[in-house]
């Protein structure tokens, strides 16, 4: 009799178990918080023949299976971000074997592609140590460095409009004045050793971007060559290996800059071995 009290027990005891989980489910699903599985924090970065898709809107992304990765607040160093309005981030990647590309989509509901007094910009970030072990996540320690690729929006529409203002030119159209920047990329290249480190390195225009804003959702492509140039300055992104790579969202609008953001803390990279023909 005793035992089958404490079976019944212990039964009962799952069953608030397992309710409670599904309960915290629901709630964090309500407030548009993704659920991860241990088997789901793996990106993959598959191998294919022939030229990278360079643009958010090119077909051969919807064959790319995604990685749906969660987002939160910054809040291990003052100001605190517990509140971002961006929730989640879905990856995807291709190599093949010469570049390296992400897509990387995320709501947003308003468009902040112009940095003025008083407001704010959209952007996106990769990061990826430059040593074997992880440093942290947000923007490295010292002597583990990180490799940060920071895609701003009014970079992207910099360079959208001098192309556009180019276009104008060879067509003969009507030209208005404006003073554009000259970017190399829309992707400043970075190195963090510890908060306050945050440093540009001097060669940029190796990691190349490309964003679309459509419905409320931005789309942006990264790309790099997978061989590093700077040994000491530049991740290493090798095939065959397993490595770590965390992820930053700003909404301008939501007035997010700086450590202000949404983070994701290391996930696990995995770059398909190159194929042999």
């Amino acid at each position: 009799m005793v035992r089958m009290t404490n079976l019944s027990q212990s039964r009962s005891l799952l069953l608030v178990f397992f309710a409670g989980l599904f309960a915290i489910g629901s709630v964090l699903g309500g407030l548009g918080i993704p659920l991860v599985s241990s088997a789901g924090m793996t990106i993959r970065s598959y191998f294919v023949e022939g030229e990278l898709p360079s643009t958010p809107d090119d077909a051969a992304w919807a064959n790319v299976p995604s990685l749906t990765v969660p987002l939160s607040g910054q809040v291990i160093t003052r100001p605190v971000w517990p509140e971002p309005t961006a929730r989640a981030l879905v990856v995807r990647s291709l190599h093949n074997g010469t570049e390296i590309a992400f897509l990387l989509e995320w709501q947003d509901n308003t468009k902040n592609d112009r940095l003025t007094p008083g407001t704010f910009r959209d952007g996106v970030a990769i990061g990826l140590p430059l040593g074997d072990a992880p440093a942290f996540f947000c923007m490295g320690q010292l002597d583990h460095y990180i490799n940060i690729w920071h895609w701003k929006a009014d970079w992207q529409s910099d360079i959208d409009r001098r192309a556009s203002r180019q276009a104008e030119k060879k067509e003969g159209g009507v030209r208005t004045f404006e003073v554009i920047p000259r970017r190399v990329s829309s992707v400043e290249d970075l190195i963090g050793g510890g908060f306050s480190t945050l440093t540009t390195k001097e060669k940029q225009g190796r990691i190349q971007g490309k964003a679309q804003w459509k419905d409320g959702v931005w789309r942006v492509v990264m790309r790099r060559p997978l061989v590093s140039e700077e040994q000491e300055n530049e991740a290493k992104l090798i095939p065959g290996r397993v490595q770590t790579v965390s992820f930053a969202v700003w909404n301008g609008e939501n007035k997010e800059r700086n450590g202000q953001k949404s983070v994701a803390p290391w996930f696990q990279l995995a770059i398909d071995p190159i194929a042999k023909l």
